[in-house]
């Protein structure tokens, strides 16, 4: 037997809360897919602080900033199917049928309209390259967060760190207050992956070494990590011969990356951008396939919780609003001076006057303009002193006044120097 539901929301993290809860204060029926058997998504084993300082106004942990959304869920009327695995996904004429594969058997769920807040995963040892067996003693950053916030268990007591993320950033402070000795931390661009505070709370406040320029280029050792070869890059990243050196450790996190979560939107066939790894999208979070929104990491990687949450809110509630209807697309164009920017597109048939953006710098600017030009004259523009690509930037823009077609050309540019 096949439920109905008007919004179905695939992933039970803050994004995938906020998107739920959303709905369902607009009178419509939700359920929150989830396969693990609680909800909150990675924020369980986030026991530092500094989560949902912009929504709240409070310094909160991990885990409360979570609870705060599974209260709200849990006195709500929103639907939960915990430990449930979405093994496929079809269009149909009356929205979309979603196949379950739960701890009971097979559950066949329809709704009207989908959001994808799967969240994104880290990226492993054997996606950048490192030589070398694959003794016990290599973890992503997650897993040794897990290891220790949620386990109580220390994955080695002599740690090297590569990449600067702000995961790994974290979990080299959390390791030293643990008693683990971390021996540096090695990031082969020249500048940080993590945030400003994160860098001085996290490696300077310790007294960690932050190697810039610099990669794991092999683990030594057979059953357990003995040892680490560490080298200097040149511009393009690559090892230059000559400056190894070994580095005695029992323990190899990796902190080099995250990719959105988004096997389920490809078997969607909907578009992926190649800058976000995430769907490609209009202000309402919509994806190319209508019906289907996408909001939080499954989007792109969020610098703060409070982002995600946010994309959630909006997510959902226009995916409680959906009704199939004709869309006008056009698409918002930017060069390389963008790492990524979001939405990717305009559904001039939707609301127009308050549109949020976010955006990344490819690399490390000075006093830097952004340039909004529809056509080729600028209809806004903004200035920042500084922009740093691990710094997510978010403005508001109004097109409502602006007489776009679908033949405009818009384009956003990084202007240096203005």
């Amino acid at each position: 037997m096949t439920e109905r539901y008007d919004v179905a929301v695939l992933g039970g993290g803050p994004s995938g809360m906020a998107a739920a809860l959303e709905a369902e204060k607009k009178g419509v029926s939700v359920i929150i897919i989830e396969r693990e058997e609680r909800l909150g998504g990675i924020l369980k084993q986030c026991v530092h602080d500094g989560f949902g300082l912009i929504s709240t106004g409070r310094r909160m942990a991990g885990p409360e900033y979570a609870q705060m959304y599974i209260d709200k869920v849990k006195s709500s009327g929103v639907k939960t199917a915990l430990q449930s695995f979405v093994s496929g996904i079809e269009k149909t004429d009356s929205g979309l049928l979603l196949t379950l594969i739960t701890k009971n058997g097979i559950r066949k769920i329809e709704a009207a309209a989908l959001v994808l807040a799967t969240g994104c995963r880290e990226r492993t040892a054997r996606q950048v390259a490192i030589h070398g067996d694959r003794p016990a003693g290599v973890y992503t950053a997650g897993s040794a967060q897990h290891y220790v916030n949620l386990l109580g268990k220390l994955p080695g007591n002599r740690c090297v760190i590569l990449g600067s993320g702000d995961i790994g950033l974290i979990m080299a402070r959390r390791l030293t207050l643990e008693g683990a000795e971390v021996l540096g931390v090695y990031e082969a661009k020249p500048s940080p992956s993590g945030l400003e505070r994160n860098i001085a709370q996290c490696l300077d406040d310790f007294d960690i070494p932050l190697h810039l320029s610099h990669t794991v280029t092999r683990v030594i050792g057979r059953e357990r990590v003995e040892a680490v070869e560490t080298a200097r890059v040149d511009e393009n990243m690559r090892p230059i011969k000559g400056t190894e050196q070994i580095v005695e450790c029992d323990c190899l996190i990796l902190s080099v990356g995250l990719i959105p979560e988004n096997e389920l939107a490809e078997s969607l066939r909907i578009k992926l951008d190649s800058r976000t790894m995430g769907p490609c999208c209009d202000q309402n979070y919509e994806t190319e396939l209508d019906g289907v929104f996408v909001c939080g990491n499954a989007l792109h990687v969020n610098d703060l919780v409070d982002y995600v949450s946010a994309s959630g809110k909006l997510a959902g509630g226009r995916a409680a609003e959906y009704r199939a209807a004709e869309r006008k697309l056009v698409s918002l164009e930017i060069d390389k001076s963008f790492a990524y920017c979001v939405p990717q597109m305009l559904d001039l048939n939707s609301e127009l006057s308050s549109i949020s953006m976010y955006f990344r710098s490819a690399s490390e600017r000075g006093n830097t303009r952004l340039s909004v030009t529809m056509d080729g004259k600028e209809v806004y523009g903004k200035n920042y002193s500084s922009l740093r690509p691990p710094e997510m930037q978010k403005l508001k823009l109004d097109f409502s006044a602006l007489p776009i077609t679908s033949e405009s050309r818009i384009k956003l540019e990084l202007i240096e120097g203005e």
